[in-house]
């Protein structure tokens, strides 16, 4: 039988949804030349709703 671990939360993180601005939206982040920069096109199949 092998040893029992103890996992922490606060040493990773805390499961949940997290609000959207507070982890991705930086209103005021401006591009860089290094930056990727990528769209994508999506074509919607025939009999799946929008």
């Amino acid at each position: 039988m092998s040893p029992q671990t103890e996992t922490k939360a606060s040493v990773g993180f805390k499961a949940g949804v997290k609000d959207y601005k507070l982890t991705y939206y930086t209103p005021d982040y401006e591009t860089k030349d290094t930056d990727i920069l990528a769209a994508f096109r999506v074509t919607p199949q025939p009999g799946v709703p929008p």
